[in-house]
């Protein structure tokens, strides 16, 4: 018993959102190992991608004040500013966009990169061309999350489907209370996650750099 506990403490839970595709790709996984067993083990591979996939690993978020963390796991792919989208009532001047890119092996569990209030979630349904595309952020299917500090910093975070992606879901409401780190919502399959920070935030990460959802500093405030 003590071997077994040992193994399951150093795997990541599974977050519930994926026990149906999991058990999906699992049912799918014996037809197939029926219909020929080869076809079987490729099942067994994907079922065991499907749980990869979906794993949700604690994270350790830092703690001082003043400072943003990733909200997704991936490649920091673009650093720049741009105008925010016009349903986050950001206002008409370009802010500083850091955007981050979810392949389908990152884990995609989405974190608040602050802790404040959740003042605005805004859903825009569109495309779903690669995510990597910088016109990704105008065209794709989105879900926006707008969250304000005590401090009175507003910061903007939008999930943003992707080629593969499909289905966008939000852990947090408008009104909530969220802490730095919380999770906020997941992206199922490929994807990407776009923070806008407030004029005079200094980014702290580059492009091309690995970022860790709760973990990875990418920006102090004014």
């Amino acid at each position: 018993m003590s071997i077994f506990n040992s193994i399951r403490s150093q795997l990541a839970p599974i977050h519930p959102q994926g026990y149906p595709f999991i058990g999906g790709f699992a049912l799918a996984s014996l037809i197939l190992f029926w219909l020929w067993s080869p076809l079987g083990w490729l099942g067994t591979v994907a079922t065991l991608w499907c749980a990869y996939f979906f794993r949700d690993p604690e994270r350790v978020t830092p703690t001082r004040p003043g400072i943003l963390v990733a909200p997704a796991d991936g490649r920091v792919s673009r650093i720049a500013d741009a105008l925010p989208p016009k349903e986050l009532e950001l206002g008409e001047r370009p802010l500083m966009r850091i955007s981050i890119f979810m392949s389908v092996f990152d884990c995609h569990v989405n974190r608040s990169p602050l802790a404040g209030r959740v003042e605005r979630v805004v859903y825009k349904a569109g495309a779903f061309i690669s995510a990597d595309l910088d016109k990704a952020s105008e065209s794709n299917e989105r879900n926006a999350f707008v969250i304000a500090a005590t401090d009175g910093a507003r910061i903007a975070v939008v999930q943003i489907a992707g080629l593969v992606a499909r289905r966008i879901v939000p852990f947090a409401g408008q009104g909530d209370t969220v802490a730095a780190g919380q999770r906020i919502g997941m992206i199922r399959f490929g994807s990407r996650v776009d923070v806008y920070l407030p004029v005079g935030a200094r980014t702290l990460v580059t492009e091309g750099q690995t970022a860790i959802a709760g973990e990875t500093v990418i920006a102090e405030l004014k």
